[in-house]
């Protein structure tokens, strides 16, 4: 595992909740609940991509096709 990926995560909830503290400034309430699932969403892909490789790294291991 690469120690980037956990920079990358904190990067994207950093710009998560710097956008929703503007719009909820600027009572966009609705909006920063958007945005707000949409980072959730997006990290939860990074974390679908490295939970399938760490998948097919077990099944090199160990010999299963």
């Amino acid at each position: 595992m690469d120690l980037s990926i956990i920079f990358k995560i904190a990067a994207v909830g950093l710009i998560t909740a710097v956008i929703n503290q503007v719009l909820k400034r600027a009572d966009k309430d609705e909006i920063a609940t958007i945005v707000t699932l949409a980072g959730l969403v997006i990290v939860l892909i990074m974390i679908i991509n490295m939970i399938g490789q760490l998948f097919d790294t077990l099944k090199t291991v160990f010999g299963m096709y």
